[in-house]
């Protein structure tokens, strides 16, 4: 009997999704756990691979890449050997025809055995050559070249190990194609010029929305004396070597965050109608900026952790983010998020809170000020601080009291870190 291949759902939310491209070829054996397709959910691309195995049959009219798919649409099926797909009986007929040709029915089961007579003698099925299956590329990179009809095999990617990114594909076709269609969904027409909204996008402005017309937001500003973050860090750099990771200001905003939040559990809890539901781990959310958007990725029990594994993990989350492979699982169950904007210069902002937490920290740059020290001008390093929350949920005091605590932690980063 065949088997249906379906699309997933990737998250709690997620109703429909963006078919990205096969991975497998129309008559392929597929084996289980091995990647069938590229689906992109609200916020990330991924390989989703087969639960069973069977020679794979995709109709004519199933999705390509970019089309919008349903959770639970049927895209192909797995058969087995000698067993025609369903909608190959659907459209022929019995028998042979007038000119004696056999019908696609028959012709389909027959090529199919022969694939998988082959795949069972131990011999490859006789395919071309897929491009998808020789380049190591993220999902995202895959799709934008079809879109844009880049050939992957001619790039070399920037990436970990080579990994195709989609920046890569981006930079190959502005140099094959007019600037004015780079990217494909830019169009010009005289003075209007329209971007494509993307589903990363879309979801995005849904949450922002939501963020900021839900709650009862408020945001306090705080300036800290960022002096002694500014050495530890100096120490960490000196003390480091090169096959260790060596832990940045946000690493260990991450980590100070982490404990002040252990001393004020209501800034970690959530808003329902009835009640106010405390959460159950300590999984911060720390906002990264990739070429399609900014996703948050999760950091799971970040009080267990040491400063290091804390590093390493954003790390690793954040390379995952920019080349569009983070799972559904590695964005969810965030309890509190926090967005730095540092590097751009930016000393203090509004951040939206990310529903359903109930409050966001927005780090701003660090710079060096004159400050009066037991009565004498000297020059320190000063940081701010922006804490939005959800009013519903906690009142302002005891925001401020958090805040108070996260910029003594600051201040004197090397007593709250040590177990």
């Amino acid at each position: 009997m065949a088997i249906e291949v379906v699309v997933p759902r990737l998250g709690w939310s997620m109703d429909e999704g963006t078919f990205g491209e096969w991975l497998k070829r129309d008559g392929e054996f597929v084996k289980a756990g091995q990647a069938l397709f590229v689906l992109e959910g609200e916020k990330s691309a991924q390989d989703i691979e087969s639960f069973d195995q069977g020679i794979l049959r995709i109709p004519a009219d199933a999705p390509r890449p970019g089309d919008t798919v349903k959770v639970g649409q049927v895209l192909a099926f797995l058969v087995q050997d000698g067993e025609a797909a369903p909608f190959d009986l659907a459209g022929a007929a019995t028998g042979t025809g007038a000119d004696g040709a056999k019908p696609p029915a028959t012709a389909a089961a027959e090529s199919s055995r022969k694939k998988s007579q082959q795949v069972a003698a131990g011999a490859a099925p006789k395919t071309e050559p897929a491009q998808t299956a020789c380049v190591k590329a993220s999902p995202r990179a895959r799709r934008r070249a079809v879109q844009m009809g880049v050939d992957l095999t001619t790039l070399r990617g920037s990436g970990r190990t080579g990994r195709i990114r989609e920046r890569d594909v981006l930079n190959a076709g502005a140099k094959q194609q007019p600037a004015a269609s780079i990217s494909g969904p830019i169009n010009t027409g005289g003075a209007q010029r329209t971007l494509a909204v993307s589903r990363l996008r879309q979801t995005l402005a849904a949450r922002m929305l939501a963020g900021a017309n839900e709650t009862a937001p408020v945001t306090l500003t705080m300036r800290c004396d960022a002096t002694n973050l500014v050495s530890l860090r100096a120490q960490f750099r000196a003390a480091g070597s090169d096959d260790q990771i060596v832990p940045d200001y946000n690493d260990i905003i991450v980590k100070l965050t982490a404990v002040a939040l252990e001393r004020h559990p209501i800034m970690t809890a959530h808003w329902t109608d009835r009640e106010i539901v405390f959460a159950a781990g300590m999984h911060l959310a720390v906002a990264v900026d990739t070429d399609a958007g900014l996703v948050a990725p999760v950091v799971r029990d970040v009080n267990r952790l040491t400063l290091r594994q804390v590093a390493e993990q954003i790390r690793v989350l954040a390379g995952r983010a920019r080349e569009g492979e983070l799972s559904a699982d590695e964005m969810q169950h965030g309890v509190f998020t926090i967005t730095n904007l540092g590097a751009f210069g930016v000393d203090a902002f509004t951040p939206i809170i990310n529903l359903p937490q109930v409050a966001i920290l927005g780090v701003g740059t660090i710079t060096r000020e004159p400050a009066v020290v037991d009565d004498q001008i000297v020059a320190r390093d000063r940081l701010t601080l922006s804490l939005t929350f959800d009013h519903r949920v906690v009142d302002g005091a005891p925001a401020a009291r958090f805040l108070k605590d996260l910029r003594q932690g600051i201040e004197q980063p090397g007593a709250w870190l040590v177990p």
